[in-house]
């Protein structure tokens, strides 16, 4: 009996856990329902469309549904301007290697590992949706190249198809974001001000002299979050809608003066000195609610650009490249092309994560996931499907699963190579029924091509978390000494931002290191960035640079 009674209470505790872990579906928040529902409908709205069109290849369309899909109007506009532009470079690219190499294979696949490598390195090199451009350029080109090996006098209709499947999916996507979110510009214009006053009200209460003042973890976490809005600000503006002025310099002038309050109050400068930038935060915020005439304010700025995490990046891609052609070569497999696109496929996807590595294993995971969940359709199911319409109800309720995991940090990556591969490998089509051994070939490929990319991910120049730490304090130590240097042009603003991304990027990115190492490297960062900052101000006022006497 007593055992019958431990045995429900741990049951019973379990319960919470259990529930926690699955919240994400048994208890959805409205805004994770909205964002399923919408893009699960406009995937499903481009598949049908593509097939009305009689399109050869129509699950390309809810495929870029899914790569575009996004939680907020602004950033859907910013991610689908880039895309557009990756897709035209990627077609050009892709048509171009099949003009120049028609009957080269080895050279034209190494001028296909070349340029997928230049891309993913670029797109690691760049920030936003400038690098995210890049990607789709190398995996458009590697889908229209690779579709296209052995038909080459085809290649441009294949590049016109692919482009069309890629604009459908872009403008399905934007069209559902407009109905689904339509009072998206007045929420965007309150929450972009609330968001930054929120911040000033939480640096203010750090930087005064009280017993709320920061302690290293603390001051970690809002630099955390002073980052993120930072990243936010361009899609902001662009969900706010035009009138808007110079809201962004504005945004960005505002989190750059709470940067400098919370340096200077742990440099120990004057209280005055910490209410001057944070009165000038509060001017910036209020230029923002109601725009100034005639407002010509400018606030240059200028991301961190990861030079070694790009040249790994590209130099993995570029091996990947070659070596998946290599096993199509050696083994003669029919479907070699297929894996080589989707090869280069999921470098795209993976290659601009902050650890390819990990997202890798999660990206695995919901591939597999997919692959059985397409097996069932394909065996089961679609023998009974009788029109479009009935494919897409049926795809309707596993999409809006995977919709609500993908707003789950902890499922983001399994979700989205589960969304945006299921109709991929159903393969949808007008003129006839996929075959068990056509899918069986389709889905081996991509989960090779998805287990090929992870071994090189972990292989070729592996992410060492201890090792980034450590590059990190060098460079901080490297731009310190760039300061002092006669004609050094490196700014306030510039210093502390660059820093602050620097720093919050190894934060991020610290999996398995202890936490007092952590805390330590962040206190030495933190102290760096304060040195940094007089040195500036010094160098502005024309007095001889030294290091400040007191440094708490």
């Amino acid at each position: 009996m007593a055992e019958g009674s431990r045995s429900a209470g741990l049951a019973g505790t379990n319960l919470p856990v259990w529930g926690d872990r699955w919240r994400w579906l048994t208890a959805p928040a409205m805004a994770d329902l909205g964002f399923a529902l919408r893009n699960t409908l406009a995937a499903m709205l481009s598949l049908l469309i593509a097939m009305w069109m009689e399109l050869d290849s129509p699950q390309w369309a809810p495929l870029t549904v899914w790569v575009v899909a996004t939680a907020s109007r602004g950033e859907s506009l910013s991610k689908a301007r880039w895309r557009l532009a990756g897709t035209g470079v990627g077609c050009v690219a892709g048509v171009g290697l099949i003009a120049l190499f028609p009957q080269q294979e080895g050279l034209f696949f190494v001028g296909l590992a070349l340029w997928i490598g230049l891309c993913c390195g670029g797109a690691t090199f760049f920030d936003g949706y400038r690098g995210y451009g890049l990607l789709v350029a190398s995996f458009t080109s590697a889908i229209v190249a690779a579709g296209a090996i052995e038909q080459p006098d085809s290649v441009f209709d294949i590049a016109i198809a692919r482009g069309s499947y890629i604009v459908l999916g872009i403008l399905c996507e934007s069209a559902l974001a407009v109905l689904f979110l339509p009072g998206a510009r007045t929420a965007a214009r309150v929450r972009l001000p609330a968001r930054l006053r929120a911040l000033v009200d939480r640096v203010a209460a750090g930087v005064s002299p009280s017993p709320t003042a920061f302690d290293v973890e603390t001051e970690s976490h809002l630099l955390s979050d002073l980052v993120a809005t930072n990243a936010r600000v361009e899609f902001d503006v662009l969900e706010m809608g035009g009138g808007q002025g110079h809201a962004a310099d504005h945004a960005r002038a505002a989190l750059a003066n709470l940067l400098a309050a919370m340096a200077h109050a742990r440099g120990g400068a004057a209280q005055t000195i910490c209410t001057r930038d944070l009165t000038a935060a509060r001017q910036h915020i209020s230029a923002i609610l109601a725009p100034p005439r005639r407002d010509r304010f400018r606030f240059a700025s200028r991301s961190p650009r990861h030079a070694v995490e790009a040249l790994h990046n590209g130099i993995r891609a570029t091996f990947g490249i070659l070596a998946a052609w290599l096993v199509w070569i050696v083994t003669a497999w029919p479907a070699g092309p297929t894996f080589v696109s989707f090869v280069a496929l999921v470098y795209g996807l993976l290659a601009t994560r902050e650890v390819p590595a990990l997202a890798s294993a999660g990206f695995y995971h919901g591939a597999a996931l997919c692959a059985g969940v397409a097996g069932v359709c394909v065996f089961l199911i679609i023998p009974s499907v009788t029109a479009p319409e009935c494919l897409a109800l049926l795809l309707l309720v596993p999409m809006v699963i995977g919709g609500l995991a993908a707003r789950s940090p902890r499922l983001v990556n399994q979700a989205f190579a589960f969304n945006m591969f299921l109709p991929v490998l159903i393969g949808p089509s007008n003129t006839g029924r996929l075959d068990e051994a056509a899918f069986l070939n389709t889905a081996l490929a991509f989960l090779a091509a998805v287990l090929f990319v992870r071994f090189t991910f972990v292989t070729i120049l592996p992410f060492r978390a201890d090792s980034h730490l450590r590059r990190t304090t060098a460079w901080v130590e490297r731009r310190l000494r760039a300061i002092t240097r006669t004609g050094s042009r490196i700014g306030e603003h510039q210093w502390l931002m660059t820093n602050a991304d620097s720093m919050v990027r190894a934060m991020r990115t610290s999996q398995g290191i202890p936490h007092q190492e952590v805390l330590a490297y962040m206190d030495h960062h933190l102290q760096a960035m304060v040195r940094g900052l007089w040195l500036i101000e010094q160098r502005e006022a024309r007095t001889p640079p030294q290091t400040p006497d007191h440094t708490p």
